[in-house]
């Protein structure tokens, strides 16, 4: 797979993608700074979820263990797996872009995606046998925090895969291949992939 990420640029690429002009020093911090601005939108969002949620949790840390002990833990686990996977291959379609590399590119992108879906199927079949079980969103405050964080979670990798998709479809073409913005989206899948690892840490591994 590593073969993927660092293809060497393919004949006919023609020059760097736009974005970067000859002789322009790299930038420190990748993306445009809108999305940056996002980010820390999302994380002080999410900040805030996350303090009310253990505020209550302390509140009533027993009755939030009896419920923590239902959910699945090897499947939170193969979660995170598949999304921290996503975000290399994510990391490797940007290098494959730096370098010209489009085929590769596009090919990391598509993993990316795949690895996403597995994610989303994993998450909706964790959430079936839960309300099968007689978990669902009005079992307890617990599982209303845990369908609320996750479904928001949900929500933003949906995004995600319309951002995966524009990655796609831009480097489909030398006329619209771009290297800030297949980094300004790369930085938007990698929130995504950080907010599960501090759900998951919540919800999952926390005692």
């Amino acid at each position: 797979m590593t073969e993927i990420a660092q293809a060497s640029p393919e004949p006919g690429a023609g020059a760097q993608p736009s974005g970067k002009t000859a002789g322009e020093p790299a930038r420190v911090v990748p993306g445009q700074p809108d999305m940056w601005v996002l980010v820390l939108f999302e994380s002080l969002l999410f900040t805030a979820y996350f303090a009310v949620y253990l505020f209550h949790r302390t509140a009533d840390s027993e009755a939030f263990l009896r419920s923590q002990a239902q959910l699945s833990a090897w499947l939170g686990t193969l979660d995170t797996l598949l999304l921290l996977a996503s975000s290399l291959f994510m990391l490797w379609c940007v290098q494959a872009t730096r370098a010209g590399a489009f085929r590769s590119a596009m090919a990391n992108a598509w993993i990316t995606g795949l690895l996403g879906v597995a994610f989303l199927v994993s998450k909706v079949t964790e959430w079936i046998k839960l309300v099968r079980g007689g978990h669902s969103f009005t079992a307890n405050e617990f599982f209303q925090y845990y369908f609320f964080l996750t479904g928001i979670h949900l929500l933003h990798l949906l995004i995600g895969f319309v951002v995966i998709g524009v990655i796609i479809y831009q480097l489909r073409s030398p006329a619209r291949r771009s290297r800030d913005l297949v980094e300004t989206y790369a930085v938007y899948w990698h929130t995504v992939d950080l907010l599960w690892v501090l759900i998951f840490s919540l919800l999952y591994v926390v005692r």
